[in-house]
Formats: C-alpha cells, sequence, structure tokens
C-alpha cells in the first residue's frame, strides 16, 4: 500500500466548561484528501506507520528525499512558502510588490498580520496573520496567548516581533510545552505590560493594550514522564497507547512523541482499536 502524504494536523476548537475554561482543541490529522478526528482514537491503540513514499507539498512530485519540511530540492530553492521572511518576518518585501512569488506575497503576507504573546512553557513572542489566530497558537501548543500588536502587513510585524526579541524568547521548547502547563495569566499580561512601555516608541502606534488573553485546552490529560522524539525515516512504524495532543505532536504513553508537521509529505498508513 501506498498511503496518502501527510500534513500538518487540522484543529479546531470548542466552548470549554465550568471546570476546564477557554477553548477546547479538537484535532484531526490530514492525510491526503482525508480527515481522521482524533477524538475517539485517545486512550486507544493506534499506530502510524511509514510506507517508504514522499510527495514534495508544494509541486506535488514523487520524491526520494526532503531538504526542509516537506519539500524538493527545487522547491527549498524557489517556493514561496520556503522564502526566508517565513521565518524571519522582518525580511519580508510583499509590501514593496516583491518576494519569490508577488501574487504569493500578496495574498499571504500583504495582509493584516498580529505580534502576540504566547505561554507554551516560557512566554514568547510570535507573528501570525490575523486570520490564523488562534490557529497559530495552536500549532505551538500555546495554553494561553495574548495579541500585542496588529499591523497592515507581514513586515512591519516582524520589525516589532525583532524590537521585541529582547525582552521574550522567539522559539518553543517542545519537551516544556508538552508538560501540563497551567495558564498564568497574572504573567502573560505582565509581559504585555512590558511591551506597552519598552517597545520601540516608533513602533507602538500598533499596539493592543485591551486584547483578552485566550486560554486554550489540548486533549493531553497526562504527559508520561519521560518523552523521546522519534522521526519515521529512523522508525517506520509507531504504536501503542495514544495519550493525546498537543502543538503538532501526538504522544504515546510510552513516552514517543511524533511531530506532525515535521513530516508533512511522508506517506503513511494508519490503524487502531
Amino acid at each position: 500500500m501506498d498511503g496518502a502524504p501527510l500534513r500538518k494536523m487540522l484543529a479546531g476548537t470548542a466552548d470549554g466548561t465550568p471546570e476546564r475554561p477557554g477553548l477546547r482543541v479538537q484535532y484531526a490529522l490530514h492525510l491526503g484528501e482525508a480527515t481522521v478526528p482524533l477524538a475517539d482514537r485517545i486512550g486507544r491503540t493506534f499506530t502510524v506507520r511509514f510506507t517508504g513514499a514522499r510527495t514534495c507539498m508544494s509541486c506535488g512530485k514523487r520524491v526520494k528525499k526532503f531538504y526542509g519540511q516537506g519539500l524538493c530540492f527545487p522547491c527549498l530553492r524557489a517556493a514561496p512558502e520556503a522564502s526566508e521572511c517565513i521565518v524571519r518576518p522582518e525580511l519580508c518585501r510583499a509590501h514593496l510588490g516583491e518576494g519569490r512569488d508577488a501574487a504569493w506575497e500578496r495574498d499571504h503576507h500583504f495582509q493584516e498580520h498580529h505580534v502576540y504573546l504566547a505561554q507554551t512553557g516560557g512566554i514568547k513572542v510570535g507573528v501570525t496573520r490575523s486570520t490564523q489566530i488562534p490557529v497559530r497558537w495552536i500549532d505551538q501548543g500555546a495554553v494561553l496567548a495574548v495579541p500585542v500588536a496588529r499591523t497592515p502587513y507581514r513586515q512591519l510585524a516582524g520589525a516589532i516581533e525583532v524590537d521585541l526579541k529582547r525582552l521574550f524568547a522567539d522559539r518553543t521548547d517542545w519537551r516544556r510545552m508538552l508538560q501540563q502547563v497551567r495558564p498564568d495569566p497574572e504573567a502573560l499580561l505582565a509581559a504585555r505590560d512590558r511591551v506597552l512601555h519598552e517597545l520601540d516608541p516608533a513602533l507602538r502606534e500598533h499596539t493592543l493594550p485591551d486584547a483578552v488573553p485566550q486560554v486554550l485546552d489540548y486533549p493531553l490529560a497526562d504527559t508520561p514522564p519521560k518523552l523521546v522524539s522519534v522521526t519515521l525515516d529512523k522508525l517506520p512504524e509507531i504504536t501503542g497507547t495514544l495519550v493525546g495532543a498537543k502543538g503538532q505532536y501526538l504522544v504515546w504513553a510510552d513516552g514517543r512523541v511524533l511531530n506532525i508537521r515535521n513530516h508533512s509529505g511522508f506517506h503513511v498508513e494508519i490503524s487502531g482499536s
């Protein structure tokens, strides 16, 4: 069997309860054109098996090896979704009508963006398109997040993020993120106050002093004490009791975790009891 190519997990939300307030995150695996909800599979035996096939997530060609996240070498060099401004938004040129693909840049980056603070393990700063809230926060496993600035295009949001990196980290420690992190609104709002007072004055007109923090609750009730990240290149089949999901990770009871987004384009088959 050839299986179907993985894409990053799809995430939706539902209202929380008085006992667990906030948004409840609900996941589904994205396999080719199919979606597989995960809610009924948590707490049961669940298997992911890599068939050996790979498909470039940009051009759709079958490849033997990826260069970057789900991309063949030509697409890594030329595709707009692999441009430097994806990870360094301050380098974006969409507002100038430039980029690897001007039309793609216009549709994705020359539009409203938010700078946000998120509690993943510690507090981090990040940038996302406004339409990607709260999806971006979910992808990073944030238990609490708040927008701190709104800009008309990506490069300007990136400039704010760069200035705030002297105050906050911009990366997520996946092991800390997968632990049972308790939301700390007071710490997040104190961090927001630092933004309002310490951001470069030339950028302060874009700040959002009254945005309300959002709590996110994940289907991962009990994190194994020892976590081990595995890859399908080295371990083509992972099976065992699935205990939950958070960020873009699946977590098994024996502590093995699989970053689904990092396996975009890998053809897999899934099964479970």
